[in-house]
């Protein structure tokens, strides 16, 4: 039996929060790896492949493989793909591409997942813009996992920070949630909102946090597969996720190889 609040939400112990983060570590040394080994030429496929040994060898299982029957250890979406993209050899990665990479990881019964978008070799500016506004987006929702402050709290900082940066658009029907003995639990958490409302942040929930930034309108839509989602002008999408633990201390990225220290420090935590 785990320990849940009122609301349903899984309250992790201190202990449960160190079997969190090893399974969070899992998760950053693969992503860190495919962002190192990515380059023009590659298939989503290749980096599938690298990111499924770089889990098992650590002695965990890819959480993504068999969900709901998605086929592969990673979500790949390249361009205008938003999210939830499987990896094949049908295209190579080109020069000037972006690849959103979702991965995520098993340890002891412990999940860990996170997103990076990465460019492949130079890329117009606008979009280092759009992952730069993505991964500050994720920062500023992350800010917010604070003791006492509210579940919309996170979306709110992430749409705020996202209107200010310019005409962008965030998908209303995709989001972060909670992670824990399962992958996706409670609560959902949209990426945009009003302040102040949904249950009260406490010390032990975990939460994923994971910003969707398009180029163009936030309208998606699914494709053939039942799993691909991308922007219906066609434009590129950008994403980033982190698995955060609330601690009386502030925000722990359970999946940041730092812990988050940086990004946080910079913040003000």
């Amino acid at each position: 039996m785990f320990k849940r609040n009122r609301h349903g939400i899984q309250i992790k112990t201190a202990e449960q929060l160190e079997k969190m983060r090893a399974a969070g570590l899992v998760v950053g040394r693969t992503l860190d790896l495919l962002r190192r080994s990515v380059e023009p030429g590659m298939t989503p496929l290749d980096l599938d492949m690298i990111a499924e040994k770089a889990i098992r060898d650590e002695g965990a299982i890819p959480s993504f493989k068999g969900y709901q029957g998605f086929p592969a250890t990673i979500c790949a979406s390249v361009n205008d793909e938003v999210v939830h993209g499987i990896p094949t050899n049908a295209r190579k990665l080109r020069e000037g591409d972006i690849i959103s990479i979702d991965c995520g990881a098993i340890l002891e019964g412990w999940h860990g997942d996170s997103a990076v978008t990465v460019p492949i070799g130079e890329v117009d500016p606008k979009l280092t813009e759009l992952m730069r506004i993505t991964e500050e987006a994720m920062w500023r929702g992350i800010g917010a996992l604070t003791i006492g402050r509210h579940l919309s709290d996170i979306g709110h900082e992430v749409e705020r920070y996202v209107k200010s940066q310019g005409r962008y658009g965030v998908p209303q029907e995709y989001g972060g949630h909670g992670i824990g003995t399962e992958m996706h639990m409670d609560p959902w958490i949209a990426n945009h909102g009003k302040p102040g409302r949904g249950p009260a942040l406490e010390e032990g929930m975990c939460l994923a946090i994971e910003p969707m930034v398009n180029l163009g309108t936030d309208r998606t839509r699914v494709l053939a597969d039942d799993w691909t989602v991308v922007t219906v002008d066609g434009k590129q999408s950008a994403h980033f996720e982190h698995s955060v633990a609330v601690t009386h201390n502030g925000p722990w990225v359970l999946t940041a190889l730092d812990g988050g220290k940086e990004r946080l420090t910079q913040l003000g935590f």
